[in-house]
């Protein structure tokens, strides 16, 4: 395993926060896919005991982020374009309901935001578009007033953020993204619920399928490192 892991001191939360160390790990890419997971090592690399890794691994294989290894083992689940279509499909319905609470409350999103994304947009770093692409839509879910739509969409998240990741690695992010947030923030502030949810849908399939179709340019352009399955 090639990712260097900071080690976490006991808690008892220990489960959850191997849990999200790893998750971390496979969501920006640290951890590959195809790449061999063992208890030991990440026990090792953590600095903690066996069995709390062993919990963490099992709920990481729940959640769809890890599957069997051939032989034995875990290794961290591929990416897959048809999997992400079905993950916006999901997290597009639940944008366009938030959408209409925010709107039904005319609430104004964070000015600051639209900036910091199209400032990202303009930069190099993965990671800062990635982030305020996620801020944006948190900021959205919250406006909603309604807790259980970002509870329900943070699994969803955790998995594109895997895809957007691998792609923006490659291509980079269209600056048409913000546009849209834009669009969609004044919407919302002016409390038209119909068209935010209207355009939210909108963005949605737009990402859908960019992502879809450039996750597929990537992984047919891009032989898998034989050292990854080993």
């Amino acid at each position: 395993m090639a990712a260097q892991l900071l080690q976490l001191e006991t808690a008892p939360d220990l489960v959850d926060r191997v849990y999200r160390t790893l998750m971390d790990a496979i969501s920006d890419g640290s951890l590959a896919p195809g790449e061999r997971v063992t208890q030991e090592e990440i026990a090792q690399q953590l600095a903690v005991s066996r069995q709390p890794v062993l919990q963490a691994l099992r709920l990481l294989k729940r959640d769809g982020f890890l599957r069997d290894a051939p032989g034995r083992g875990l290794q961290v689940a591929p990416l897959d374009a048809q999997r992400t279509r079905d993950l916006y499909q999901v997290r597009g319905a639940l944008d366009a309901l938030a959408a209409r609470l925010a709107a039904q409350r005319r609430f104004v999103i964070d000015p600051a935001l639209l900036q910091a994304g199209r400032q990202a947009t303009r930069g190099d770093s993965v990671a800062a578009m990635i982030e305020a692409d996620m801020a944006f839509h948190q900021a959205l879910y919250q406006a909603a007033g309604n807790p259980l739509i970002e509870e329900s969409a943070q699994l969803h998240w955790h998995h594109l953020k895997r895809v957007m990741g691998a792609v923006l690695r490659e291509m980079g992010q269209r600056d048409a993204v913000w546009d849209e947030h834009e669009a969609i923030a004044q919407a919302i502030a002016a409390g038209d619920a119909d068209r935010a949810a209207g355009l939210i849908e909108e963005h949605s399939r737009h990402a859908s399928s960019m992502l879809a179709e450039r996750l597929d340019h990537v992984l047919n352009t891009h032989e898998p490192d034989p050292r990854r399955h080993t």
